[in-house]
């Protein structure tokens, strides 16, 4: 007993400070990891260190190599480090076995992206779709929790004397789980019924999609001119999805929508959850793609975005690149704008603060809804 307490760190009592963990495989490490930086000051968890491990493939039992995370071990002792944080999903087996080897805290890039998201869940939706997402991910660690899941017992409320902690607490969340999705499955045909009702009075639907924090949320509120509409200078502010009618300068209108914002690997089990709200954009007349003009590269966040609309489905749906924040860019938007046009992308540019470009912005809107999606037959894309 006397040699536990010896070689275990107490981090209960210490504030949070983390080392965060990469593997470089020669491709966008860096970039993903001043993310992986980014989301962790969002959850107010400051990073002391960085560490980028050469190999290829991740170690199967505990994706750093022993050395590396012995290293980690030797570093953390004296600067007070309580967390490390791999830019990556790891398995249960991968995070129990870096807990023992380093001693700190192990979260994975999916653990802070929900952290995240459970902070800014306010509506009874979001958080419905928050707690299915954290269930998802939660049940496969269940076997890494220690002993007491492995106890057998027996008695009311249980299905027989054979039944171990881990199956009685894996079919607890297996209830809650179907409880949750058919409120969300509700939730959705709801939704579809809107969009049916739409599509017979014939209003188009336009969607705000993009990097999460690109400015969608400002740039609903000030093309809809409804102040009431939150937009946060942070990661993840909506959760939810937010529709107004937007009017064309010369009469007629459609309808925008706004949600949840992408970001490099978003962990599927949120994908899942969240699926009746990113519905609403995949089954959009038009997608609005947003980028952050003063971005390190807008190039390759519109491919992350792509990506991310290629696994909904939706990335055939006719689009239009928004580049905003063309105050903080100035010259370098249009500089974009030519590279992506050369790959024949319409291209608009526009700043939601002094609503810059917005006349080109909804010409190019009402020309596409006049043309081409009026051409063209409507169809489910999910």
């Amino acid at each position: 007993m006397s040699r536990q307490k010896r070689n275990t760190i107490d981090l209960s009592s210490k504030p949070p400070l983390a080392v965060v963990a990469a593997l470089d495989d020669g491709g966008e490490t860096e970039a993903s990891l001043d993310e992986l930086i980014l989301l962790l000051k969002n959850i107010e968890v400051p990073v002391a260190a960085r560490v980028l491990q050469k190999r290829r493939m991740p170690d199967p039992a505990s994706f750093l190599g022993g050395g590396k995370a012995q290293e980690i071990k030797e570093y953390a002792e004296p600067n007070e480090i309580t967390h490390l944080v791999v830019d990556d999903f790891l398995t249960p087996t991968q995070k129990s076995n870096l807990q023992k080897l380093t001693g700190l805290f192990v979260w994975d890039r999916a653990f802070v992206i929900m952290k995240i998201f459970e902070s800014r869940a306010h509506t009874a939706e979001a958080k419905l779709q928050v707690e299915l997402a954290q269930y998802r991910y939660e049940i496969p660690s269940l076997k890494g929790l220690g002993h007491q899941m492995s106890r057998t017992g027996g008695g009311i409320g249980t299905r027989g004397p054979g039944e171990t902690e881990f199956e009685r607490h894996r079919r607890k969340l297996d209830r809650r789980m179907k409880s949750i999705s058919r409120r969300l499955e509700d939730v959705r045909r709801r939704r579809e019924e809107r969009r049916d009702r739409r599509r017979r009075e014939g209003v188009p639907l336009a969607a705000l999609v993009g990097y999460t924090n690109s400015g969608k949320s400002t740039l609903l509120r000030a093309l809809s001119k409804d102040a009431g509409i939150v937009a946060k200078d942070q990661l993840f502010s909506t959760l939810d999805t937010v529709v107004r009618r937007i009017a064309y300068r010369d009469g007629g209108s459609f309808l925008l929508s706004d949600t949840v914002g992408f970001i490099r690997k978003l962990p599927p089990e949120l994908i899942a959850a969240f699926r009746a709200t990113l519905e609403e954009a995949a089954n959009a007349d038009l997608l609005l793609l947003v980028l952050d003009s003063s971005d390190k590269d807008p190039v390759e966040t519109l491919d992350i975005v792509l990506d991310t609309l290629r696994g909904l489905g939706a990335e055939g749906l006719p689009r239009v690149v928004v580049l905003n924040k063309i105050d903080k860019s100035g010259e370098a938007a249009e500089s974009v704008a030519v590279e992506l046009r050369a790959r024949g992308e319409r291209v608009v540019c526009v700043c939601a603060l002094d609503r810059r470009g917005f006349d080109e912005l909804l010409a190019e809107i009402k020309e596409i809804f006049e043309s081409e999606v009026a051409q063209s037959p409507k169809k489910d894309i999910l």
